[in-house]
């Protein structure tokens, strides 16, 4: 076999890795039909079927899988060995963020950074999975929520994570304005992080014998407050903008501190970054007027009871 095709086998190590073709795409500045191209060149160079392609995305085949475990070990040790060379252009930003806390928090006042700084050519990438650094060189941060122990990278906390029970204003107009000891009596929903329990031993009153309806993902569960199913112990990052705009209404005054809050993290070769660390400044500022918007409008509820 001639000498081994290198751009092609990294577009396959990103097709393996994302198992969407759009996705692997985009992260190597291709179209998906020059990536589609190189991984048919590719299979038909090894005489082997290396993905199994749907409308949901790709997979890998066994043959896909052993080519995965032999060359993704070397072109990660070369991609590590260049890292210290590779050219960093200051005025242009990559940004990692769940899709919920971009739609909710981030891009909101994104506008302002924008307006101050039209010398950085900003790049928002909204995903779900938490990025490797070490793999995405391009990335240059994210914001996380967490505990912020996450390795290899400068965590830097920004504000904490706040919950209070939210519903939509039509179920409130049916059920009544409740005192927080009779939220049992409400149709609850069983939120993601299981904070129900907390709720009840810091503010009074009795978990529910069942809930109305329970979700995995942070996404449903306010979803399903505001279309009226029933009551969630919402994070008010996340809800804050249909709070504000009266979509949904917080129960009650008092709020209750999640164990988690939100970070901006980066890797090391990021720290000298200029675009960055206006970034950074601007994401200060605006951190400090969202957490100081909270304490104003919801006063932190009393310890009762275990503390956070």
């Amino acid at each position: 076999m001639n000498r081994a095709p290198l751009h092609a086998l990294q577009g396959f190590l990103a097709a393996a890795r994302l198992g969407n073709l759009s996705r692997a795409a985009e992260s190597l500045h291709l179209t998906v039909s020059a990536l589609s191209h190189q991984m048919r060149g590719l299979e038909e160079r090894l005489g082997q079927q290396l993905f199994v392609r749907s409308s949901r995305g790709v997979c890998l085949t066994a043959d896909g899988q052993r080519l995965l475990d032999r060359v993704a070990p070397h072109l990660d040790a070369i991609n590590q060995a260049m890292q210290p060379f590779a050219a960093r252009h200051d005025n242009r930003l990559t940004v990692s963020v769940t899709p919920s806390m971009a739609s909710a928090w981030l891009v909101p006042r994104l506008g302002s950074f924008l307006a101050a700084h039209p010398q950085i050519e900003f790049s928002l990438q909204s995903s779900p999975q938490v990025v490797d650094f070490s793999r995405d060189l391009q990335v240059d941060a994210a914001l996380r929520i967490g505990l912020g122990q996450w390795p290899d990278v400068i965590a830097e906390p920004l504000f904490d994570e706040w919950i209070v029970p939210m519903a939509s204003p039509a179920l409130v107009a049916r059920m009544g304005d409740p005192a927080p000891a009779d939220l049992a009596d409400w149709p609850l929903l069983g939120d993601p992080d299981g904070q129900w329990n907390r709720w009840f031993e810091q503010r009074g009153g009795q978990p529910p014998a069942r809930y109305a309806a329970s979700f995995d993902d942070s996404e449903a569960h306010h979803r399903a407050a505001l279309d009226g199913v029933g009551v969630a112990l919402g994070r008010i990052t996340r809800a804050r903008l249909l709070l504000d705009s009266g979509q949904l209404v917080a129960l009650t005054r008092e709020r209750l501190k999640t164990n988690y809050a939100h970070y901006l993290v980066y890797p090391e070769r990021s720290a000298t970054h200029r675009g960055l660390l206006a970034f950074r400044d601007w994401l200060r500022q605006q951190a400090a007027e969202h957490t100081a918007h909270m304490a104003k409008a919801m006063p932190a509820a009393a310890r009762a009871g275990n503390p956070d």
